[in-house]
């Protein structure tokens, strides 16, 4: 991840991390690797417009119409975020 990427996760909003929340639980719950993201499922569900802006101008996400395409260090800052969730102990 470049220096410019590092510094907009380390002060990114709640709405853009909403983003990578969605795919972790994805990701967990199916046991698949994810790419992409779902933006709006069509039945009123849909992503923050402002976290979409926030992570495509870090360069996380590419967005292609109702999903966005997770960039290679996007799909790192993904892999954070599952293994913080993995690392939290009940």
């Amino acid at each position: 991840m470049s220096a410019a990427q590092t510094a907009a996760t380390a002060s990114m909003s709640d709405k853009a991390r909403s983003i990578f929340a969605f795919a972790a639980y994805y990701a967990l719950l199916s046991g698949d690797p994810v790419r992409e993201v779902v933006l709006d499922d069509g039945q009123g569900h849909h992503a923050d417009a402002d976290g979409v802006k926030e992570l495509q101008s870090a360069g996380l996400i590419e967005p292609q119409g109702a999903k966005a395409r997770l960039t290679d260090e996007g799909q790192a800052v993904l892999g954070k975020v599952i293994a913080a969730i993995r690392g939290v102990d009940a």
